[in-house]
C-alpha cells in the first residue's frame, strides 16, 4: 500500500528529497490517498499515476496564485493556515488528479476537503509562512511518499515536475 500526497511546493525541494514528517517545506496540499499496488510489480501502480498526472501537472505549471486570509484548521483550530484564493487552473489540477486516483482504484484520505470541498491553503510551520496579498507561482509539483520503506517518520520526493526559469513547462 503506497501512502501518497500531490503538492505544489513553495519552497525550493529536489526529486528524492527525504525530509522529516514534522519538517515539511511549505507546500499547498493537491490531494492525499492511499493505493494498492500488485506484489509483483510494486512501483507500477506509482509510474501509472505518474504518467496520467503529467498532463494536467503541465497545464497547471505557470498559474499566478494569490495568498489570501489567514484561517485555522484541524481539531479546535489548531493549525495555522494561509488560504489560497481559488484560481481555476488550480482547482482544475486537484479535480484532475482526483480522477487519475480514482481511475487506479485510490483511496482519497480526506474526501470531503476534495472537489466542491477543496480549500487550497499553506500551513504555516516554524515561523514560515507566506501573507495575505504575496503571490505564490505554482511552479513545483510533487508526488510524496508519506511513508518510504514502511517508515511513517519521513517523507519522500518521488516525482517532481518543474516550471523552468524559461516561464515553460519541462517536457515531461
Amino acid at each position: 500500500m503506497w501512502k501518497l500526497v500531490m503538492v505544489v511546493f513553495t519552497e525550493e525541494v529536489a526529486e528524492g528529497l527525504v525530509f522529516p514528517r514534522d519538517d515539511w517545506p511549505l507546500h499547498i496540499t493537491l490531494l492525499r490517498f492511499d493505493l494498492e499496488s500488485p506484489p509483483e510489480a510494486p512501483s507500477d501502480v506509482v509510474h501509472h499515476l505518474a504518467e496520467r498526472a503529467a498532463a494536467p501537472v503541465k497545464g497547471a505549471l505557470g498559474a499566478e496564485l494569490t495568498v489570501g486570509a489567514d484561517e485555522r484548521f484541524g481539531r479546535q483550530g489548531s493549525i495555522p493556515v494561509s488560504l489560497v484564493e481559488h484560481h481555476p487552473l488550480l482547482q482544475g489540477l486537484h479535480e484532475e488528479l482526483f480522477d487519475a486516483v480514482a481511475e487506479l482504484g485510490g483511496n482519497v484520505a480526506t474526501p470531503h476537503h476534495t472537489l466542491a470541498g477543496y480549500r487550497p491553503h499553506i500551513s504555516h510551520h516554524n515561523g514560515r509562512r507566506p501573507h495575505e496579498g504575496d503571490a505564490v507561482l505554482l511552479d513545483r509539483v510533487a508526488l510524496v511518499d508519506m511513508a518510504p520503506g514502511g517508515n511513517h517518520t519521513i517523507r519522500r520526493v518521488l516525482k517532481l515536475w518543474r516550471l523552468p526559469s524559461e516561464g515553460r513547462p519541462e517536457e515531461l
